[in-house]
């Protein structure tokens, strides 16, 4: 017997438009029966593409039947496809991976040596993104009324981008979003209206474009109904940029004039028919609020209709919640969607729950869907191999059970391991919903970069080799992400052992170059975090006593670890950890410069 969904139910309502109805009868209808649709997609993918030389590689002579698909196609890395990427990317324009052109490159978060990875996207991938986008204020609709009458102060930037050798863009998918003529030509829609202009978005200099959308939102301060970035990290960013800038913001206020650092033209012609008159009233107000000390509560006393903050804060962006909780005075925090360079994946029904409680409904219409058993009991136990692991279909996933995503897409991607470890937390209709654990072999993350311990490995030994002349080595090391400084940096503790046993510590200007060759040695995200996004701030190594490794061992066991099998972690968050290990530093140092980074790919 049918039972009603809580979508459904709600979708009765008076209140409830025309428009909002059609988008939530499409999510029910995707819902229902998801394995349906997963055999129609996975169909019209193997079909279309039957000709590309990847897939005939493997024999499948024009099946599109999922035994024959998963019995032939293996299950790969970004590694595997590297060569068939570095075709394109040079500009083979043949069916390699698609039937349908490779228009651009979309750049992962993950990285392959160093280099972001490239994502082959076709042109109609950018209708799906579009598809998820419209299904997002429906459902926000039915739990925050009134959003109609209000507007939008979102932070959204474009990023650096380059092209291949070939000729193709590679660039972030939001870059490739916002540059699209579906989000500058978008059609009028009062539940999506922003205060920040496209223009102020589109600008390539973050510091020209955070000034605008900050001030055109402190202009529009009564119309704000929600605040929004993509990531926890950005919002806070904006609450620090407002912090060291709000007395120039108030000036342009207080005068009715923009201030000299914006001299893009395209900026300063649309900031003329916003900025139109002096606002002394609100000059006055920004200046009183701001000059306090006490910043708690910030947000509401500066935007005081805001419902609710819309960022990610799952996953790495958990550990931003309790500075969000205390710049918004406790604010509801909505995660909506759920989505990657390599696909969009799913929505969360259920937007105004607690960052804990977030679950995302995968819409099998989006790509084929397969999971992969992730065998992980806490204590770094090994997964089962391939081999040994049949993975599972969307309609088949079990709860409680965590699972790597594996997705076949349109533009080409075959049976790929995406890297997102995922908890199934219960089903909506028939389709399953997933509460996002983290990303796989991931150490480090302040906002969209990624380290992993192969990468911090290979960074502490680059730098250690500074030292190495005179005697000194590391002994041990762990790691953190520090994140209630805005940036957030990384913070390596090490341990070090001197010649002949002693303690002497290399020169401050020796460390400090430390500090900076680590930071070389990271990937090219987390440079361009550090040069161009300005998301990190510099890497900081902290030195400790010797023996704190074996306190920390020591208490580790006192816990009921293993003496055997004890391991130093490479990145710790329990407090007890942080505080022994904070209690016995004896130098601090800082990274001097930035990093070297540039737009340009290697070749």
């Amino acid at each position: 017997m049918a039972v009603d969904s809580p979508l459904q139910s709600r979708m009765s309502s008076p209140t409830t438009s025309e428009k909002d109805v059609k988008a939530l009868k499409f999510i029910e209808e995707m819902t229902r029966n998801p394995d349906s649709v997963q055999e129609k997609v996975l169909g019209e993918i193997l079909s279309r593409n039957s000709d590309t030389e990847y897939l005939k590689r493997f024999g499948l002579n024009g099946s599109v039947d999922r035994k024959t698909f998963k019995s032939k196609v293996p299950v790969v890395t970004y590694e595997d496809l590297k060569p068939e990427i570095q075709r394109i990317s040079n500009g083979d324009r043949s069916p390699i991976l698609s039937s349908h052109p490779i228009t651009e490159f979309l750049t992962s978060s993950g990285t392959s040596a160093g280099e972001r990875k490239l994502m082959p996207t076709i042109e109609e991938d950018l209708d799906r993104r579009q598809l998820l986008y419209s299904l997002l204020m429906p459902v926000m609709n039915l739990y925050v009324p009134g959003l109609d009458k209000g507007k939008g102060l979102y932070f959204l930037f474009v990023k650096s981008e380059s092209k291949t050798s070939g000729g193709l863009p590679a660039r972030p998918v939001l870059t490739s979003y916002y540059k699209s003529d579906h989000f500058k030509r978008r059609p009028y829609d009062p539940y999506n209206v922003y205060t920040s202009p496209n223009e102020a978005i589109l600008c390539p200099d973050s510091s020209q474009s955070m000034y605008a959308q900050m001030l055109c939102g402190l202009l529009m301060r009564h119309d704000v109904l929600r605040l929004g970035a993509v990531f926890a990290s950005g919002l806070l960013r904006a609450i620090s940029f407002l912090q060291n800038n709000w007395k120039e913001l108030a000036r342009d206020i207080s005068t009715g004039t923009l201030s000299s650092r914006i001299f893009d033209p395209a900026i300063k012609n649309r900031m003329s028919k916003i900025l139109t008159k002096p606002d002394q009233e609100l000059a006055e107000f920004l200046t009183e609020v701001c000059s306090q000390e006490n910043w708690e509560g910030i947000i509401t006393k500066i935007w005081p209709n805001t419902k609710y903050l819309d960022v990610i804060v799952t996953g790495a962006m958990a550990q931003y919640i309790p500075t969000l909780e205390y710049y918004s005075g406790g604010l509801p925090m909505a995660c909506t969607m759920y989505a990657s360079s390599e696909s969009y994946f799913g929505i969360n029904l259920k937007p105004m729950c607690k960052p804990s409680e977030v679950s995302y409904t995968i819409m099998p219409n989006m790509a084929y869907f397969e999971f992969l058993p992730h065998n992980y009991d806490g204590d770094g136990a090994p997964e089962a191999s391939l081999e040994e692991t049949a993975l599972v279909e969307l309609a088949d996933v079990e709860v409680g059970k965590e699972y790597e995503l594996v997705i076949t897409t349109y533009a080409g991607l075959c049976r790929y391991r995406v890297g997102d470890i995922l908890r199934v937390t219960g089903f909506h209709n028939s389709a399953p919903q997933f509460k996002f654990i983290r990303r796989k072999n991931v150490l480090l993350s302040i906002e969209s970069d990624k380290t992993d311990e192969a990468e911090l490995q290979k960074a502490v030994e680059n730098a250690s080799r500074l030292f190495a002349e005179q005697g000194t080595r590391v002994i041990e090391y762990t790691s953190y992400a520090e994140t209630k400084t805005i940036p957030g940096h990384y913070v390596i503790y090490w341990e070090l052992l001197g010649r002949d046993q002693t303690n002497s510590l290399p020169s401050d200007e020796v460390m400090a170059k430390c500090c900076l060759e680590m930071e070389e040695s990271l990937n090219s995200v987390y440079r361009q975090s550090r040069v161009a996004d300005k998301s990190i701030g510099p890497l900081e190594i902290r030195v400790v006593q010797n023996g704190t490794f074996e306190e920390l061992m020591d208490y580790a066991i006192s816990r009921g670890a293993s003496i055997n099998q004890y391991k130093v972690p490479r990145c710790v968050s329990f407090t007890p950890i942080m505080e022994l290990l904070d209690s016995r530093v004896v130098s601090t140092h800082f990274s001097p410069s930035l990093p070297h980074w540039s737009p340009e790919r290697r070749r």
